[in-house]
């Protein structure tokens, strides 16, 4: 078991969200991404959350290793920027492939930024992005912030050309 774990609140998408998520993980190759686990309301529960008996309580899943659960809790809470999850990518074909099936439905956003149908929000980058952004000198730095602020989805080679100078 991890020692943490992300927990998800939707009104009532758990598990079409983490059916969703699972398709797109494996789609990209990555293939430790399955829904694990699948509760339901029994009496006691449905009827303190006002949700139907039988119907889908939480929803356990693990992305490309990751575990995540999730909870249908209602309409009460919905997503925002404030919270967002980082796919770290190898390459430009990576980064094509999980925009294209995360956005789908959903929302570009700048500086490879996006939020998906269920309306969470997603970072798609370079695996090496973190490096970019840390390493050098404070000129390097800027260049490729001033590239990363020009874009939706990121472009590696343009971010690497600005990074050599």
């Amino acid at each position: 078991m991890q020692g943490i774990t992300t927990f998800l609140w939707f009104d009532e998408q758990a598990e079409e969200a983490a059916n969703h998520y699972v398709s797109v993980f494996k789609a990209m190759g990555r293939d430790d991404s399955e829904v694990t686990l699948v509760s339901r309301y029994g009496p006691s529960a449905s009827q303190a959350a006002g949700r139907p008996e039988g119907s889908v309580f939480t929803v356990w899943f693990r992305l490309d290793g990751q575990e995540f659960g999730s909870l249908n809790g209602g309409p009460m809470f919905a997503f925002s920027e404030a919270i967002s999850l980082m796919v770290n990518c190898e390459n430009q074909e990576e980064i094509d492939g999980f925009w294209e099936r995360l956005s789908e439905g959903g929302e570009e956003g700048p500086c490879g930024w996006l939020k998906d149908k269920f309306g969470l929000s997603w970072q798609v980058v370079p695996g090496d992005m973190m490096r970019m952004m840390q390493e050098g000198d404070p000129e390097r730095q800027e260049r490729v912030m001033a590239e990363v602020l020009q874009m939706k989805k990121l472009d590696v080679a343009t971010l690497q050309k600005a990074y050599e100078g």
